[in-house]
This record gives C-alpha cells, structure tokens and sequence, in this order.
C-alpha cells in the first residue's frame, strides 16, 4: 500500500511539473507574438479611432499625449459630420470615392464568381496530368507583383499602340482614344476606366478563388452526383442543382473575401489611373491615401474616413453571412 501511495504521489508530481513545463512554454511562445500583434495591429487601430476625433497633422506640434491637443485640437464628431455634409473638395471628393468603390465591388464581385465557379468545374474535369499545370498557370497572376501586373496592363491599355487597340484595329473596330483618361467615355453608366481596371484586378485576383472552388469540389462525394446521373441528370441539370447548392458555403467564403479585398484596392488604382478622369476611379482607399500623405497631411480627416470604412466592410460581411449563411452539411 504505501509503495502504490508513493506510486501515486510520483506520478501527479511529475504531471505537475509537466503541466508547468507546458504553460512556461506556451507563455513563451504566444508572448513574442502577442506583443507584435499589440503593437503593430491593435495600438495602430485604437491610434486611428483616437485619430479621428482630433484635428490633426504632423506639421503641427501638439501638447499632448503623442501630439494630440493643443495645436492638433480635439473636435469630437466633426470629421465625420465634414464627410458626410461638408462642402470642402476632401469631403467631396470622398463622398464621391464612396460610389466609386461601391461601383468597383458591385461589378469585381458577380464577374469573380462567374469566372472562377465554371473554370474550377472545368479544371475538375481534365486529366490528372495537366490539372496541376493549369492550376498553376491561373494562379499565378494571384503571386505576381501588383506593381509588374499593373506595368503589362498600362502597355495593355496604351493608346494607339498598346495590345487592345491594335486587336480592335484588326478586327476593323475603332478604339477609344484612350482607355484610362477618357473621362467621356461611358457604357451604361459606368465609366470606360473603371471598366479597365475592373478587368485588370479581376485578371490578377481570380486565381484565389479558382483555388478555393477546386478544393471545394473535390471535397463533394461523388456518390451524390453519380446519384444525380443514375436519377438521369445531364450535365447542366448536375451542376446547376446539385453542385452549386452543395458550393453555398464556399460561395460564402469567397463573396466575403472578394468584398472585403473589393474595397481595399490601392495598388492598382494608384498606377493605372491616380483617380483619374476627373476622380472616376478615385476610391476610398486613395482617399485616404491622399489625405493622409499626399495633399493635406490631414491625418485626423484620413483617420476618419478610415473608420468609416471599416465600419462599411463589418456591415457588409455580416450582411453576407446572413443572407448567405446555410444550417446544413454533408
């Protein structure tokens, strides 16, 4: 009896020290990476909200707390009351980058989807032997330098010279005098460079989701479409009824992930056109962008339109979970 107690005792004071071991070791690790993410995510957003709320620009020294106060003054709301109702260019101009970039995400959103969903069903369909070679060929663009794809689409689109117009000219069409600063050129509303760069971003991210898809199709069991066959489906009636149903959560993921890198686009914008024609393709993102560093320096105006948004890209996921959102699995 008393060697199983001292058994005993040895073996919950060696799970002691274990159970040590591994919180030491875990304090060890997650602490590193909690003091980064603190540092360069969280204290940049609370900075940002606080940001907001002041007058603020880095030419102008404050008296308080890293320059808040005094010659940057807090103003409360009325950044936010001066984007929504002000008649200053800045907050005109947002108002209009709001639309812009509402616009952009409207048409990136459905024509993403419409090409990647097919093009994965196909890619499902081929061999074996050159499905990893045409994954890898359309999801390249998705790796590549934004700054060297945007650079092959301005020859793209170079006026006169450039691939598009020569194609046009082949074919005896005439093309636009120029594709990106045409700000005269409009097709159902939707100016002919917004139009451009739409294709352009569309080119360069699609390979994400084209991903996405094809490991979302092979993860559906085969018995339910062979079912579909044996119950006489062709191939429409397959993968209309029973493929996209079974895809309606990946439908989900992608919609969200395509929205939400719809409204953050910079690189693209900044390179192709600047904003330009006449602030047709200013978004909300060069915005700020400008605000914050180009023009005004007005980085508690930029802040602002910061928060808004985020507050733009909350809403519009959790709307998407709610409406996209299924109570099923297989």
């Amino acid at each position: 009896m008393e060697i199983t107690s001292l058994f005993k005792k040895e073996i919950v004071s060696n799970g002691g020290k274990l159970m040590a071991k591994q919180r030491r070791f875990a304090y060890t690790s997650l602490t590193p990476i909690l003091l980064y993410m603190g540092l360069f995510t969280l204290f940049p957003i609370v900075w940002a909200v606080v940001m907001s709320f002041f007058s603020y620009t880095p030419i102008r020294e404050g008296s308080g707390f890293l320059g808040l106060g005094g010659a940057n003054p807090f103003i409360g709301i009325d950044n936010y009351i001066e984007l929504f109702t002000g008649t200053s260019k800045p907050a005109e101009v947002f108002r209009l980058a709001v639309k812009n970039t509402f616009l952009f995400t409207a048409l990136v959103l459905p024509l993403n989807l419409i090409v990647t969903l097919p093009l994965a069903v196909i890619l499902e369909s081929i061999g074996e032997r050159f499905k990893t070679l045409f994954r890898a060929i359309y999801f390249l663009p998705t790796i590549s330098s934004s700054v060297a794809l945007v650079i092959i689409w301005s020859y793209m689109y170079a006026p006169g010279w450039g691939m598009l117009s020569l194609m046009f000219k082949a074919v005896g069409l005439v093309p636009p005098k120029s594709w990106l600063q045409d700000p005269n050129t409009v097709y159902f509303g939707i100016p002919l460079a917004m139009l451009c760069v739409v294709v352009a971003h569309v080119w360069q991210d699609f390979g994400y989701n084209l991903v996405i898809f094809v490991a979302a199709l092979q993860s559906i069991p085969k018995t339910l479409r062979e079912a579909a066959r044996v119950d006489g489906a062709n191939t429409w009636q397959e993968f209309w009824l029973v493929v996209v149903p079974l895809l309606s959560r990946t439908v989900l993921l992608t919609s969200v992930l395509t929205v939400i890198s719809s409204l953050q686009v910079f690189v693209i914008f900044q390179l192709l056109t600047r904003g330009g024609p006449k602030n047709q393709t200013q978004t909300m993102l060069l915005s700020i962008y400008e605000n914050a560093f180009k023009f005004a320096n007005n980085l508690g105006l930029s802040a602002a339109m910061s928060m808004i948004l985020f507050i733009i890209i909350l809403i519009l996921t959790v709307t998407q979970f709610r409406i996209l959102r299924t109570e099923w699995e297989y």
